[in-house]
């Protein structure tokens, strides 16, 4: 939907609008409408609107375009007395619009949640609930994402901007206990469990849930137990993101010489014989991730992957679908299944699962070419 212009007003006499703050007239008022509006019909709506916008325009530091106005550049101060008139006018914001951004993130629309948190960012700049809002909105938008070739670029651009995120989480004193809980789960995912030991050690000591603290404590005894800090392992699985694969097959075997009975050395070395168009050797790999107790739906579909690519629609079709018994609304998987589906001329069930994708995640990419290309 396009957004109206903003206007600068200088503050009218004649405005009587209930307000619970004294305006100031040397500062112009920033009210969104459409050109030409009467003045008698100005809103304190308006007024809200435009000032949000700006904040949140400089939470972000892009730049805002503003009609009929010389003001682009808005003084630091002006800013600060916007922040001033909202948090007074709408004391409620924080609440009404963390709800707002939680419920778009549940539905998929991680944009608009980002949106409606960049609008925190700016009234709270230094809030450790917002800065951890947009790491947890900016994580689950990447989870959302199929791991294709021509998503990775966007795949990594989102990681980087999560990890940013919980870093300006991290980096406020007193650091908030969900901060480090949840950004210990994030290093987990990027394989990164050096930092993820760090923030459940941290947690530990600060954090008030009994239940939290324990779980902290159990992934800290698992990754000691199973080596996940040995530097093999996190060389490997950076070089093989970075597409360094033979350098990463070379780390990952070496890992798996330390550590022979740890399931996700054998899922890494699984997963980098399938880049490498090692389907067999692949498969193999990853039977054994499972028989060493690896219970991700993950392992399932890359050997889905490595069936198609040998030929066996039906044993990949059956290990997808014991992988979506595991995570049923993991995008990838689904996916996945339409895919392979097409590849069988089964159009209708075929842009099903595509549909399907596309109500967990409106913006997938993938799920969006496959539909278009079905019709």
């Amino acid at each position: 939907m396009k957004e109206n212009p903003i206007f600068f007003l200088a503050v009218p006499k004649s405005l009587k609008l209930k307000l619970p703050f004294a305006l100031d007239p040397s500062i112009l008022l920033p009210v969104e409408t459409e050109e030409n509006f009467p003045l008698a019909e100005l809103t304190r709506e308006m007024i809200l609107s435009g000032m949000l916008r700006i904040i949140s325009a400089k939470s972000q530091n892009n730049p805002l375009v503003i009609a009929e106005s010389e003001m682009a550049d808005i003084p630091a101060e002006w800013v600060d007395y916007y922040r001033r008139f909202v948090l007074s006018v709408k004391p409620e914001i924080y609440h009404e619009f963390t709800s707002a951004a939680i419920v778009k993130a549940k539905n998929g629309e991680f944009d608009m949640a980002l949106e409606i948190n960049a609008v925190l960012e700016g009234l709270f700049p230094a809030s450790p609930g917002v800065l951890l809002n947009k790491a947890l909105i900016l994580e689950d938008k990447a989870k959302a994402k199929n791991d294709q070739a021509d998503e990775k670029e966007n795949i990594q651009t989102l990681e980087a901007k999560t990890l940013q995120a919980y870093e300006a989480a991290l980096s406020l004193e007193p650091v908030l206990p969900d901060a480090l809980f949840n950004a210990g789960f994030f290093f987990m995912r990027l394989r990164d469990f050096t930092r993820a030991r760090d923030c459940f050690s941290r947690y530990i000591k600060v954090g008030e849930e009994p239940e939290k603290t324990k779980q902290a404590k159990k992934i800290i005894r698992d990754l000691d137990s199973q080596g996940l800090n040995d530097d093999n392992f996190k060389e490997a699985y950076d070089c093989i993101n970075r597409g360094e694969n033979e350098r990463g097959l070379s780390k990952i075997r070496g890992y798996i010489e330390k550590y022979p009975k740890d399931w996700n050395g054998w899922f890494v070395l699984g997963w980098v014989l399938r880049k490498l168009g090692r389907y067999k050797d692949s498969i193999e790999s990853l039977k054994k991730a499972a028989e060493l107790g690896g219970t991700k739906g993950d392992i399932q579909n890359e050997m889905a992957i490595c069936l198609m690519e040998l030929g066996d629609p039906k044993g990949a079709r059956k290990e997808l679908e014991l992988a979506l018994q595991k995570e049923p609304e993991n995008t990838k998987i689904i996916s996945n299944l339409g895919v392979l589906a097409m590849k069988s001329n089964k159009k209708d069930e075929a842009a099903a699962f595509f549909r399907t994708v596309m109500e967990l995640d409106p913006n997938d990419p993938l799920a969006k070419h496959f539909l278009n290309e079905l019709n």
